[in-house]
């Protein structure tokens, strides 16, 4: 029987379950991976970025925005350290971090050798949905096996293998791939959604709201939107599963104007941070269905029904059980329409994010994908940039980490290649992952990348000035000349220093990203921008 080694085996491995990207940087540790890597060019793309922390944002942007695994390997120790924030940020992304270890006779002796940590495994096993460490080429198959399984069943989550260098080159059968069990169904419990369902029919003025859980439930949830007359609404991940161009897909900002009315919440796939958090009065003063994939969600936050189920497979089943003899309610669309209508005219005043965000949607194609950055025209792209189906919002989450966002946008556009991925920064964030520059030019990556220059963190100005008695201490900031930088790395860039502007190099871009990056930077007056935090957390939130 022929052998191959460990290293070789992995990429087969990673091919075999449709990995055609790969994201990293080489180091001593995975020397072995790399060249297998090599061996298999044709059939796997590797993506250098210029750090760590890029290669896992290229991998989560690449997995969120597809729905499919992504993989990135770099050395273990500071190689992987660097990557911690990116990876934490994957939460609900099938992301696969790959990293060395020290040769295994070394492992956990504290001789303190090239890149060693204490218990890199462990910190793995923080972040990370499963992880575990290939002590033997022999075990290669099934661990990277059971990472795709814990990584694509259930709640999606990252995982993570480490693999000490002499074991990367270690021979193993060439035929010893172990495929991957395909996931449970998550099947609902029928007893609890005949339960659901008499909740349904007794409510007046239900609320569906939805997270990332049910991102694949989109044509369920509308036609059970229509079904029992209510709004489906989304925060960040749940941004498109019902379109924002329905009567029935609602944002966080108008979702928010229909709340006080309810008397019923259908929470699909989410935490309820929102309503469960933020806004007034709580979500305990309303009867509840959860629907979550994950039975600890469950736990976290109680409703008054619970059902542990995949949220395609629940929805369907709701709506078998509300059968063809529900008594369909009078038709709200209208009134959904006016509230939609209403809140639209009320964020208008958020400026001048709002001026910025209804060009781009005027401008861009409907299949175009926004990657927000913690930056005051991100936040506002929450609630102020309609988005029309799921995926097209990709955001960093709970974790609320600057830096994301044009990283990020990279691994979106190397998925997404034919639509138009649009990253929106500030300059702080930006600066956070400017060296990957070098790594769109290089690799050809036609982003569109909008820098808001305020030149301050300028969420953290804010609230110096609101609640510190205007102490205003390391939220300034000093700044490249954006352009010329982006020029110096070899991309297309712009300063749009009016709305006009901004809208005449948007449609330029759209034509130019098919060649490479292009960069456009819009200066903004340092402080002007009005707060957008009134529609996001209405709730005293302390902004």
């Amino acid at each position: 029987m022929s052998q191959i080694s460990c290293s070789e085996l992995m990429v087969k491995s990673l091919i075999d379950r449709g990995v055609d990207a790969i994201f990293g940087i080489p180091g001593a540790q995975t020397y072995a991976f790399f060249d297998a890597l090599y061996k298999y060019r044709d059939q796997i793309k590797l993506y250098v970025s210029r750090h760590e922390q890029g290669s896992a944002y290229l991998a989560y942007g690449y997995a969120k925005s597809t729905g499919k695994p992504a993989a990135y390997c770099v050395v273990p120790g500071p190689g992987v350290l660097n990557t911690t924030a990116a990876l934490c940020t994957a939460h609900n992304a099938p992301v696969l971090c790959i990293t060395g270890q020290v040769p295994s006779e070394f492992v956990g002796v504290g001789h303190g050798m090239l890149h060693e940590l204490p218990d890199q495994l462990s910190t793995l096993r923080s972040l990370t949905k499963w992880a575990a460490r290939v002590d033997h080429a022999a075990h290669a198959p099934a661990l990277l096996a059971d990472a795709f399984r814990n990584m694509t069943s259930g709640r999606i989550q990252p995982t993570a293998l480490e693999i000490p260098l002499d074991v990367f080159g270690h021979l193993v059968d060439a035929d010893a791939v172990v495929p991957t069990i395909p996931p449970p169904k998550f099947t609902p419990d029928s007893e609890k959604i005949q339960r659901a369902a008499e909740m349904i029919k007794e409510a007046k003025a239900p609320m569906i709201y939805v997270g990332s859980g049910a991102v694949h439930a989109g044509r369920e949830l509308a036609e059970l939107a229509s079904l029992i007359q209510a709004p489906v609404v989304a925060f960040r991940g749940g941004r498109g599963i019902v379109g924002d161009d329905t009567p029935y897909g609602f944002n966080c900002a108008e979702g928010y104007k229909y709340y006080p009315n309810i008397d019923l919440m259908i929470g699909i796939g989410t935490r309820l941070e929102l309503p469960a958090f933020r806004w007034q009065e709580g979500i305990a003063n309303h009867p509840m269905i959860r629907i979550d994939i994950d039975s600890t969600q469950l736990v976290r936050l109680r409703g008054d029904l619970g059902i542990v189920s995949d949220s395609k497979l629940a929805v369907r089943a709701l709506l078998e059980a509300l059968g063809q003899d529900f008594e369909c309610k009078q038709s709200r669309e209208q009134e959904f329409l006016e509230i939609k209508a209403q809140s639209h005219r009320e964020i208008q005043k958020i400026q001048p994010q709002m001026t910025y965000l209804n060009i781009m949607r005027q401008v861009l194609p409907r299949d175009s994908f926004i990657v927000e950055e913690i930056s005051q025209v991100g936040f506002t792209a929450y609630y102020g940039f309609p988005v029309y189906e799921p995926r097209k919002l990709v955001t960093c989450g709970y974790q609320g980490n600057l830096g994301h966002g044009f990283q990020t946008a990279l691994g979106v556009k190397i998925a997404n290649p034919d639509s138009p991925v649009v990253s929106i920064t500030g300059d702080g964030g930006f600066m956070f992952g400017v060296q990957e520059l070098a790594t769109a030019v290089q690799y050809k990556i036609g982003l569109i990348t909008l820098i808001f220059n305020n030149d301050a963190f300028g969420n953290v100005r804010r609230d110096q000035v609101n609640f510190y008695d205007g102490h205003i201490h390391g939220s300034e900031l000093t700044n490249p000349d954006f352009v010329a930088l982006a020029k110096s790395f070899g991309a297309a860039a712009y300063l749009a220093e009016s709305a006009d502007e901004l809208r005449e190099l948007l449609l330029q871009a759209l034509v130019e990203s098919e060649n490479g990056p292009v960069v456009i930077e819009v200066p903004c007056e340092r402080g002007s921008e009005v707060s957008p935090f009134e529609f996001l957390l209405p709730a005293n939130y302390g902004r």
